[in-house]
């Protein structure tokens, strides 16, 4: 069995990792043809990856092909889609790369093959879009192909190892799909579980993602209110957690590619139906956790109003330590710490950044300064919510 997957980022050339080193041909679609050369050259073009390398040593230009070319894979019996969704100003999906990837797949689609997405996107996008894009590109109908759902569940830096271990779900456009998606599956992924449905499948994810934003958003109303009543937060949450309640951490709000987005694929299509009542916490929790940007810059001005340091205010050097969108991950997308520190300077202030994962150069090209903690007035650690004086005059 010949396999394909089409994307190679960070969701996609882990599986594409663990499908071929359990003895698989895998044959890996990428736009970047630079990262296909370095892949099928065994360089590792996600080296946070624990266990990557290892894999692309042994496996990248051998049983795993790195191609831009989708005529490349047209051999291939599987097809697994793993290419991003974003969302635009207004949070709709912006369907544009997964169309394409799904339009390039329909035009080297034979009869027998399965297609299955990977993608978190809302709920009945594989048994519409995906089917029609399949439908129209091919010249075949569903019973002729395959089409199934299954959601990555990883985490950047530990994909591998959640591949192996965290459970997985699949779904079917239609039951047999459903059933030829599972057996397939079954073969490289341990943890497995088959669902009634991709729609269901789909939902799953989303669902995960609502449950995180809620609980953070949670979380961080109470440390606010904590703040208020001069209550030490971290100590009360120690004692509130248990087997029955467990109050997540604090944060600057929510980033990356999946918490922050998930919650508006259920938001925007409850309001698009008039039913805004469904979808009402959904809505709060996404306000709230964006808002912490707020909370925080006022916290840090106050803290620089109290230092009385004889130097006006817009002078003083705050640095903001950590400004990718989780510690470890040298990934923006959608991070609050450097919209924190956006914050700080359009209010006027002397803001720096300092990120051990990005060099003084990359700082510069993100029309940011850099600077290291040490010689700052002020400094807002991103990711342990500490705020650290110096005194600097």
């Amino acid at each position: 069995m010949k396999i394909a997957v089409i994307g190679l980022g960070k969701a996609g050339l882990p599986i594409a990792s663990v499908i071929v080193n359990r003895g698989f041909e895998v044959v890996g679609v990428a736009i970047d043809e630079r990262k296909c050369e370095d892949i099928n050259g065994g360089k590792n073009p996600i080296p946070e990856e624990i266990g990557l390398d290892e894999l692309i040593k042994m496996h990248g230009g051998k049983g795993l092909i790195a191609t831009a070319n989708y005529e490349n894979a047209k051999e291939c019996e599987i097809f697994i889609i793993i290419v991003p969704l974003f969302t635009d100003e207004n949070n709709n999906p912006d369907y544009s790369i997964i169309e394409s990837a799904f339009r390039n797949v329909g035009r080297i689609l034979k009869k027998g093959d399965l297609v299955v997405l990977e993608t978190s996107v809302p709920p009945g996008t594989t048994e519409e879009r995906a089917r029609k894009w399949l439908e129209e590109e091919s010249g075949l109908k569903l019973g002729e192909f395959y089409l199934a759902y299954s959601p990555e569940r990883i985490m950047t830096g530990f994909s591998i190892s959640r591949l192996e271990k965290f459970p997985k779900v699949v779904g079917g456009v239609d039951k047999e799909s459903g059933q030829k998606a599972f057996v397939t599956y079954q073969t490289f992924i341990p943890n497995l579980h088959l669902v009634s449905s991709a729609r269901v499948a789909e939902f799953t994810k989303i669902a995960e993602g609502c449950y995180r934003d809620v609980n953070i958003g949670l979380a961080n109303e109470l440390f606010k209110i904590a703040g208020e009543l001069d209550v030490n937060f971290y100590e009360a949450r120690t004692y509130a957690n248990h087997e029955y309640c467990h109050i997540h951490l604090p944060s600057t709000g929510v980033g990356g590619h999946c918490i922050p987005v998930y919650p508006w694929f259920l938001v925007n299509d409850m309001e698009k139906r008039d039913k805004f009542d469904y979808a009402k916490l959904l809505r709060t929790a996404r306000e709230i956790n964006d808002e912490m940007i707020e909370y925080w810059a006022e916290k840090i001005v106050l803290e620089l109003e109290c230092m009385k340091i004889n130097r006006p205010l817009n002078e003083l050097k705050i640095c903001v330590k950590g400004i990718s969108f989780r510690e470890g991950v040298k990934e923006l997308y959608h991070s609050r710490n450097l919209a924190l520190a956006k914050l700080l300077s359009e209010k006027g202030l002397n803001v720096y950044v300092y990120d051990e994962l990005f060099s003084k150069e990359e700082v510069g090209e993100m029309g940011l300064k850099y600077l290291e903690p040490e010689d700052a007035d002020l400094v807002f650690d991103s990711f342990r919510l500490t705020l650290e004086k110096y005194d600097n005059r």
